[in-house]
């Protein structure tokens, strides 16, 4: 069996780096997916991070999340659920304009982490999308400036955790999706595993690795490589026994981006034809906040459809 893809990026500063680099791509091709360590993100925060994170679950969402399955009824389900996910979460938002400030029950100290975690994570996707634009043969900075719009991207966290499910086989932890935007940075626990994603039909484990960051493509890379980088179908598989923490840094285009294959990668196709839509960002989240646990092509298809009856003119980006 392949080993799942794990990227050292302090290598890309030495002599290793043309093999790392080439490792980081294989990944984006073939996985959609990659585990990096050596991020240069202090152990010391993520440790921090994981504690607070799992003391504000055990403070504030553990009673709500037990009142939730009571009333619904679900440790005594028979059949397999569909409509909801085995889950507790909350949404940081960062770019472009913070609510940190805004969420009730965090602790001072727990905001002040959460936002310092915040700007080495952005720092960290940033180093990324321009690893991939050497990668993919773009100019350095092209992913940024496809990604800005008209007032920077969209940055945030969706804060998880998994609680001990006592029927597993029936209801998933979060269900098979693509992400819909750019790249995602996870910083999952190390203990409890859950997360799969789907390579060859068949269903591959994610594993837990200690003060790593699970990188993964979101869809809209796939449109701008023209299907070179890949986004990938994943989910959680709830757990009988363990809470499992996650916490997912969605790096994305802002709301007017103009999204589209990258020219340059266009004029290196034989027949220079675009297989992917033309949209603005934000028609494709208000298309796919109803069809997240569907397939990606229909989406890609509905999009396609919506070029031929609207007249998109690309946003200038800085």
């Amino acid at each position: 069996m392949e080993t799942f893809p794990v990227v050292d990026l302090s290598q890309i500063t030495g002599e290793k780096r043309e093999a790392a680099m080439e490792k980081m791509n294989d990944a984006c091709e073939n996985w959609g997916f990659f585990e990096l360590v050596n991020h240069g993100i202090s152990h010391e925060l993520m440790d921090t991070v994981e504690k607070l994170t799992k003391e504000h679950y055990k403070k504030c969402m553990e009673q709500r999340f037990k009142e939730m399955v009571a009333s619904k009824g679900l440790e005594a389900v028979q059949s397999e659920i569909h409509d909801l996910d085995w889950e507790s979460t909350f949404f940081l938002r960062h770019l472009p304009v913070s609510n940190i400030s805004q969420i009730p029950d965090l602790d001072e100290d727990y905001r002040k982490v959460m936002k310092e975690f915040a700007v080495e994570l952005e720092k960290l996707a940033e180093q990324l999308l321009d690893l991939l634009c050497e990668n993919l043969g773009l100019e350095k900075g092209y992913l940024k400036k496809a990604f800005y719009g008209s007032k920077g991207p969209n940055f945030g966290t969706k804060v998880s955790n998994y609680p001990p499910c006592p029927k597993p086989d029936l209801i998933k932890g979060l269900r098979a999706h693509t992400d819909a935007g750019g790249i995602i940075l996870l910083f999952q626990d190390d203990k409890v595993s859950g997360l799969q994603l789907l390579k060859d039909g068949q269903w591959i484990d994610v594993p837990p690795m200690h003060h790593s960051i699970v990188i993964n493509l979101g869809d809209q890379l796939e449109v701008i490589t023209n299907g070179k980088y890949k986004s990938v179908m994943h989910r959680v598989i709830a757990q009988p026994d363990g809470t499992r923490m996650s916490i997912a840094s969605f790096y994305n285009p802002g709301d007017d981006a103009f999204i589209c294959p990258a020219p340059a990668l266009l004029e290196k196709e034989t027949e220079n034809i675009s297989a992917y839509p033309k949209f603005v960002f934000d028609d494709y989240m208000k298309l796919y906040s109803g069809l997240k646990f569907h397939a990606k092509e229909p989406r890609f298809e509905a999009m396609k459809a919506m070029e031929s009856t609207v007249n998109l003119d690309p946003v200038a980006t800085v």
